[in-house]
């Protein structure tokens, strides 16, 4: 059991990584240091957003609408350390 412990960790450590991508790039393309016709650049971009929009719309639904400000990958983030934080401190007792 433990090492299902640790195998869970380690996937909650790449989509903590793959959010931190994804608001580096953003911020990245919002000013204008990366450009949108840059072809690599957006088939990264968009990789990495088909991977986690399933994650984030249905955080996206329950927020409430902030004028052009996405703060769910900021939720995710936090869900993500709370249960890193849960699987850290619960896993002696398997």
């Amino acid at each position: 059991m433990g090492s299902l412990l640790i195998i869970l960790g380690m996937i909650i450590d790449f989509i903590f990584f793959l959010v931190l991508a994804q608001l580096i790039i953003g911020l990245l393309f919002q000013f204008e240091i990366l450009d949108a016709r840059q072809q690599w650049a957006m088939q990264v971009y968009r990789g990495i957003n088909q991977l986690l929009n399933p994650v984030l719309d249905p955080i996206r639904r329950i927020l409430p609408p902030t004028g052009g400000l996405d703060l769910s990958p900021m939720v995710l983030l936090f869900c993500l350390y709370a249960l890193q934080v849960i699987l850290v401190r619960n896993l002696g007792a398997f």
